[in-house]
């Protein structure tokens, strides 16, 4: 199975690339995202306890990302050609977590797609994206956390996947086939 990680700050492009990920590969999509977003909307209680966090900016506690991510991952069954992970794993520990799930059911991540954009692109784009997602995180004030947060939690992903060579870095501006050509070339190594 390919196992993708799309890796980035938010508002790097990951849902963008993924949908074309998804239409050339095949493989399912696990949106952490989608999910907690879904969750929320429900009012179910794991939505709720969500919220708090993701209004303040800051990342869902490991456990109950990776209690979903695992019913997630099973409820695909197993004839799918393998699965791209779109904002998850956001911290080392959660790539732990990922690599020994993976694991026991007897699979591995097989390429991490990270893409680099600066700053000033990130900020426009969330606020852009806000403007028609209906998305209350994607405002100036929440996407600065939402950057700080990445900045001091999640970057450091990069260095543990270029130490296991599964690590490609991909500029994310420009034109959108463009980055994707970058990508799925990555893909097929």
């Amino acid at each position: 199975m390919k196992n993708i990680v799309i890796f980035g700050a938010p508002g790097s492009g990951k849902g963008t690339q993924s949908d074309k990920i998804i239409a050339e590969f095949g493989v399912a999509h696990i949106s952490t995202g989608d999910v907690l977003r879904a969750e929320i909307q429900a009012g179910s209680e794991l939505g709720n306890t969500a919220a708090k966090y993701i209004n303040d900016g800051k990342l869902v506690p490991d456990a109950l990302i990776i209690d979903i991510l695992a019913k997630t991952l099973d409820s695909k069954g197993k004839d799918i050609p393998g699965v791209i992970f779109d904002g998850f794993p956001r911290t080392i520990a959660q790539a732990e977590a990922l690599d020994t799930m993976l694991e026991e059911r007897g699979e591995k991540v097989s390429t991490v797609i990270g893409l680099e954009v600066d700053d000033e692109e990130l900020i426009k784009r969330i606020i852009a994206r806000g403007k028609t997602s209906g998305r209350a995180d994607d405002n100036e004030e929440t996407a600065k956390k939402r950057l700080n947060t990445y900045y001091s939690q999640t970057l450091p992903l990069k260095d543990f996947y270029i130490a296991q060579g599964k690590y490609a870095t991909i500029q994310g501006v420009g034109d959108i086939d463009e980055i994707y050509s970058n990508i799925s070339k990555a893909i097929k190594g």
